[in-house]
């Protein structure tokens, strides 16, 4: 018996290596893939960003990855066998990003690969509002049009083009695809030399010189409140990185007492394309496992049952209580919102509700601020303007000398003057200048930097260090916060008003804020712009201290947010204010650009360097106003 089973797990370790070797040597010959020549978007993204934007594109399109989407293009026997090839990784463009492929390993030289990326974003740039113009002249126009402007582009294309070709391998295939495949040929050779494209039974294969022919489309999602019992679970919010776009579909909430469908036996073996997997109310305690399930899935299902998870994705909104809120100060604001679609400014669109800290004692400056302090207080009072002598006044201080004299000696050569203006009165000098600091306050400022401090903690550490130095200088400036749930209300956090002194009272306040809710950072700006119009100030200065791009629970999320806060910005310029961006998100060089142009912004890599460089920054921006 001994015997028997020692053989049986020989077998089946015999089974297990045959079968591994078999996947590996089939998977290996069935696909036309370079690994070792691959090219990542993420080491070619800022490039990318930069050469699309120079060859017209968008400015308010960001680099993403592009997820690989099925096709039911003929597939040769080994790779039916290996089960590969069914889906395709391409590039296309929607009202976001222009999306691109993850990896790019087609070809087996480096540089053909780079090159295709370069390419992709080229006829990417020449996109337009075609309507419904068919795929196959949609990218031969794309690309004469890509060739005409850009002639340097030739050489690259043409080489993609013969590098591509000896991989479109014709079989023993139906005269109608046959057709079909030698006008993508010509197509591509030629582009616009082909009008359409032959119909067969059968879609052609994948071309990836050229855009996605159906491209995934969103689904938009109602917004749904946060599960009563939200957060109740502790677990730790997270963001997964480097995830391709997702389709979405909305589904029927399952009842929590169902479970996995017993199936025969003899099913196991058969294909499906869809299987639908209730999980009821399991989930995933491991986030490692959370991240690769949330990576796996081609459609996310989204549902709701108004129940917690044990691990979360993406955060969940807690509301505060009504008691424990910041004291409402006014709710009746209405400001105006753009909507670049219907390319129309909506008015009374937002609701601002202005808030102030509720019983928020006086307390002195953090004791870990104060050697810090005490050195830019010393920088900044080099930046207030000296004490000067205004001569020649009615009444002052003493008499003015000059104006004495002169006067005695008129009066000596007989000339009948008056005797007044001869005082001369010392009084201190002031920058005609107005800073207000808005500062986002939304949720994602509840993340942690390190094991010590949230982005929240170093926002106010920056607050603290801010005011500190402005007062030093005797610089009329306001310092507000933000946060908002859909449009209404846009949650205004007033911190200091251009009126108040800089006190205990204020750094209570700074000390006193917590993490909002989302940014939506066009109104408020558009808030700040109507506080800066109130102060007569000749130079006037709106700094922005944000964590993130722009977002909300409704559409604002996406393009639609950049182009109102972009529309926002213009507005605040046309006043004749100046705006300037300072944020602590590492892929603020994807869309700050577009919003804030390229001397608008600056990104402070290291989170924890914010409070230390934000005065130094004002002290630049204000010596360049000067």
């Amino acid at each position: 018996m001994a015997k028997t089973v020692s053989d049986l797990l020989e077998l089946v370790e015999m089974e297990e290596h045959v079968g591994g070797w078999w996947h590996n040597f089939i998977t290996r010959h069935s696909e036309q893939r370079h690994p070792e020549a691959a090219v990542k978007l993420p080491d070619i993204q800022h490039l990318l960003g930069i050469w699309f934007r120079a060859l017209g594109g968008d400015g308010g399109l960001e680099i993403a990855s592009a997820d690989a989407t099925s096709h039911n293009a003929r597939r040769s026997l080994l790779q039916r066998m290996a089960g590969t090839n069914k889906k395709a990784e391409l590039a296309w463009r929607d009202e976001n990003a222009l999306r691109l492929p993850a990896q790019i390993d087609l070809f087996p030289d480096v540089q053909l690969n780079r090159d295709l990326y370069l390419w992709l974003g080229a006829l990417a740039a020449m996109e337009d509002e075609a309507g419904d113009e068919p795929w196959f002249p949609h990218n031969q126009r794309l690309s004469r049009l890509a060739l005409a402007r850009w002639p340097g582009l030739e050489q690259k294309y043409l080489g993609l083009v013969e590098a591509h070709l000896q991989q479109r391998r014709l079989g023993r295939w139906p005269e109608d695809e046959i057709a079909q495949e030698q006008a993508i040929r010509r197509a591509l050779i030629e582009p616009g030399s082909v009008d359409s494209l032959p119909p067969a039974g059968r879609m052609p294969l994948p071309v990836p010189l050229w855009l996605h022919p159906n491209p995934p489309q969103p689904t938009r999602m109602p917004a749904s409140e946060p599960p009563q019992d939200a957060g109740a679970q502790g677990g730790k919010p997270r963001e997964l990185e480097e995830v391709a776009r997702k389709q979405t579909e909305k589904a029927e909430t399952q009842d929590s007492d169902r479970g996995l469908i017993t199936v025969r036996m003899e099913n196991i073996f058969s294909w499906g394309e869809h299987v639908n997997v209730d999980r009821g109310t399991e989930d995933e305690d491991n986030d490692e496992r959370a991240d690769e399930v949330a990576r796996d899935l081609d459609k996310i299902s989204v549902t709701r049952n108004g129940k917690a998870a044990k691990t979360r994705i993406k955060f969940d909104l807690d509301l505060p209580a009504e008691a424990e809120d910041d004291e409402i100060l006014s709710d009746d604001l209405m400001l105006p919102e753009w909507d670049w679609k219907k390319r129309q400014l909506i008015p009374d669109h937002c609701r601002v509700v202005e808030l102030v800290a509720r019983d928020a004692p006086a307390i002195p400056l953090p004791e870990r601020l104060n050697r810090t302090a005490a050195k830019l207080r010393s920088q900044f009072q080099a930046l207030a303007p000296a004490r000067v002598w205004h001569r020649a006044r009615p009444d002052g201080e003493e008499v003015d000398l000059e104006a004495y004299l002169r006067f005695r000696t008129d009066r000596a050569s007989g000339c009948n003057v008056a005797a007044d203006n001869l005082y001369r009165q010392m009084n201190a000098g002031a920058r005609d200048l107005a800073c207000l600091l808005l500062a986002d306050l939304s949720l994602s400022t509840d993340t942690w930097v390190n094991d010590q401090s949230r982005v929240l903690d170093v926002i106010q550490d920056s607050l603290y260090l801010f005011a500190e130095s402005l007062a030093a200088t005797g610089d009329r400036f306001g310092i507000y916060g933000f946060s908002s749930r859909k449009r209404d209300p846009i949650r205004i956090h007033t911190i200091k008003t251009f009126e108040e002194n800089y006190n205990g009272r204020i750094r209570g306040r700074i000390d006193a804020l917590a993490p909002g809710y989302y940014t939506r950072l066009g109104a408020g700006i558009r808030y700040a712009a109507e506080r800066l119009k109130e102060q007569g100030a000749g130079r006037r200065l709106l700094l922005i201290l944000t964590d993130g791009k722009p977002n909300d629970l409704d559409q604002y999320e996406g393009r639609y947010g950049i182009e109102d806060t972009r529309h926002a910005i213009q507005a605040v310029r046309a006043l004749g204010f100046h705006p300037f961006c300072v944020t602590i998100d590492e892929k603020g060089n994807d869309y700050l650009p577009h919003l804030f142009g390229s001397a608008g912004y600056v990104v402070i890599r290291d989170p924890m360097e914010l409070p230390g460089q934000l005065p130094l920054l004002y002290a630049r921006l204000t010596a360049q106003e000067h």
